[in-house]
């Protein structure tokens, strides 16, 4: 779903916008004109992953000299809820370290780097990376973010208690689960409720209608993470060997 709806926003840029329907011909040519055009916005869809890669890369070599040896993987290339109508979303990497072998393992620190976006991040040039602010968490600090946002969700306040609930359990969209049982549930909100924590200087926390909302304080942007995202960053800094 994912890919499509990101297809969809790519394919705009290549499909003519006005056709004449009225002419059989105009018609048949635009049919083949958005096949083709179709076929071009999946080859553009997989070319901006790879830019944006190349990217989070460079950004991380950048900022992060002390990295010598890491893997850097695609988690998610429109990591938002699919309600959410914003032009803005956040792109998502695994990172790892490891120690360099003829046949090397991931078994060093994990770490996630977000790519939050802002309006008009894709055009028809591709990704504008000056509307992309990139921002690097570790286990501790996801947890800490977990931590707030379901303070703000839910009725348990207790921080002790939730960070050993959220090592052993997920987040999902009615609360926290521990081995299929709900065990921290969360308020339910209508569509217009918001509840809000300001979490740091960069961002504020947001609760509304059961998603992860992170509002940026420097672009003034509010992306709605898709809960499906927010469980697998989870069970990558917890679940997996």
């Amino acid at each position: 779903m994912k890919k499509l709806l990101l297809l969809s926003i790519v394919v705009t840029f290549l499909i003519p916008k006005q056709v004449n329907a009225q002419k059989d011909g105009a018609a048949v040519a635009a049919v083949a004109g958005g096949l083709l055009a179709i076929g071009a916005g999946i080859a553009a869809v997989e070319q901006m992953k790879e830019q944006a890669e190349l990217n989070a890369t460079q950004w991380l070599l950048s900022n992060n000299p002390e990295f010598e040896s890491f893997s850097l993987k695609t988690l998610s290339f429109n990591g938002k809820k699919m309600k959410d109508m914003s032009a803005t979303s956040v792109i998502t990497y695994k990172i790892q370290e490891f120690k360099p072998a003829m046949d090397p393992v991931l078994d060093g620190k994990k770490q996630v780097l977000f790519g939050f976006t802002s309006h008009g991040w894709i055009n028809q040039g591709g990704i504008d990376f000056e509307k992309v602010k990139w921002y690097l968490i570790d286990a501790d600090e996801w947890m800490r973010m977990m931590i707030a946002y379901v303070k703000v969700s839910s009725e348990e306040k207790n921080e002790a208690s939730l960070r050993e609930t959220l090592v052993s359990g997920k987040v999902v969209n009615k609360g926290i689960k521990v081995k299929s049982k709900l065990v921290v549930p969360f308020f339910k909100l209508g569509g217009d409720m918001y509840v809000v924590t300001d979490y740091s200087s960069e961002m504020k926390l947001v609760y509304n209608e059961r998603s992860l909302g992170v509002f940026l304080k420097e672009t003034k942007d509010l992306v709605q993470m898709g809960r499906g995202d927010v469980i697998d960053i989870h069970e990558y800094f917890f679940d997996e060997n």
